[in-house]
């Protein structure tokens, strides 16, 4: 009954227009990384995505995105393929940051 009543019951934006703030700004940074990936050598431009996108991360799944970028880093380094390489490192530099700093 609790769950039928939370849903009728509309939520307020913190000041009109919030949502609309929040996705033009999202919309923003996408286009800023991508046109930052593709003006820099292809090891930056994968540590720069990673790094950002892994600092995004729900603290419980952190050891799991954290396999993932050492795994990544290690066949990125043995295929010497920079860009993947890079961006492992950095998903596990940033998994360590929001193990570390980012309470559940």
């Amino acid at each position: 009954m609790a769950e039928a009543k939370d849903a009728r019951k509309k939520r307020k934006e913190p000041f009109p227009g919030a949502y609309y703030l929040a996705g033009a700004i999202t919309i923003a940074l996408m286009l800023l990384f991508l046109a930052l990936g593709a003006s820099l050598p292809p090891g930056v431009a994968g540590f720069l995505v990673a790094f950002v996108l892994g600092l995004t991360v729900n603290p419980k799944y952190v050891p799991f995105f954290l396999v993932a970028g050492v795994f990544s880093a290690a066949m990125g380094f043995l295929g010497r393929e920079p860009q993947v390489a890079w961006g492992g490192v950095a998903l596990a530099l940033s998994q360590l940051l929001v193990g570390r700093f980012v309470k559940d």
